[in-house]
């Protein structure tokens, strides 16, 4: 098991030299870069080259790329506009995806393996106007990221749009072969459970994001610290048809889990899945 942790963990501050050297000193070998306006400017070319340099200095791997979820046009502002590549308004629709491919443009400076990417924001319904219009948006992007070594990866959501099940569907319905699955273990907890939401994106998940929770807010807990059956889920991990990266992703807060605390459930993680593994071995 590779151990990899996703900056949102620290999304509230700008990821700093300093901050990926003591990820780096953990032992925590890859990353997984959240877009955000505050922490990682990937509009900009200078903080995308001082990104490069320290990752090379300190020997780490970017696994993936979260792709923007809001764009914040003002600095000082709190909180931007919500991005979403299902937006039925083409204007709206196309502007989302122009911002994907500013993200995506990482990979010319920073090789990465997986672009995460939501369908939509919060709360939204399956409405077969926003499938269409997920679907003209992806079809663009799969080539575009595809051209530059990248592989987009849908999270599931917890909403109908963003469901286990209608991910499952619209691959099915367009088929978009190329797009691969970001299970999110949390998310799927506080729908129908993780297992079987699992399950429904078994075939094609290739990267998890691995945080606990109680079954009703998105906590980003520590594994282990929430509701979460981790014996059933780490068993249907060791029984995934292809390696599944495990990605923890931890909310950025106060009181958030130290680098410690990580190293630790990393350990637990890891013999845990590791026991999995011997008992369930891969098909």
């Amino acid at each position: 098991m590779q151990r990899i942790l996703s900056t949102y963990r620290y999304i509230n501050q700008p990821l700093t030299r300093l901050l990926l050297s003591e990820i780096a000193r953990a032992d925590i070998p890859a990353i997984e870069v959240f877009c955000a306006p505050v922490h990682f400017r990937y509009r900009s070319p200078q903080a995308v080259g001082e990104l490069a340099d320290a990752i090379g200095e300190y020997g780490l791997a970017m696994h993936a790329l979260h792709s923007p979820t809001e764009r914040d046009l003002a600095p000082a502002r709190e909180s931007g506009t919500p991005i979403s590549i299902c937006d039925p308004e083409r204007i709206r629709r196309v502007d989302a995806m122009d911002e994907v491919k500013r993200a995506i443009d990482v990979a010319e400076r920073i090789p990465f393996r997986f672009l995460v990417q939501h369908l939509g924001h919060r709360h939204q319904t399956a409405d077969p106007r926003k499938m269409d219009a997920a679907f003209n948006s992806l079809e663009h992007l799969v080539i575009f990221a595809k051209a530059r070594g990248v592989t987009i990866a849908l999270e599931n959501t917890p909403d109908e749009l963003g469901a286990p099940e209608s991910l499952r569907n619209l691959v099915k319905e367009t088929h978009l072969h190329d797009l691969k699955f970001c299970f999110d273990i949390g998310h799927a907890h506080m729908e129908d459970g993780a297992v079987k939401g699992f399950e429904a994106m078994r075939e094609l998940v290739v990267t998890a994001h691995i945080h606990d929770n109680h079954g009703e807010k998105d906590e980003h807990l520590l594994p282990y610290d929430g509701s979460i059956d981790w014996d059933a889920a780490l068993d249907a991990f060791a029984g995934a048809l292809q390696p599944v990266s495990l990605v923890l992703e931890l909310k950025g807060q106060p009181g958030a889990p130290s680098l410690d605390q990580i190293r630790a459930t990393f350990d637990r993680l890891e013999g845990d899945l590791e026991d999995k593994m011997v008992r369930s071995p891969q098909p």
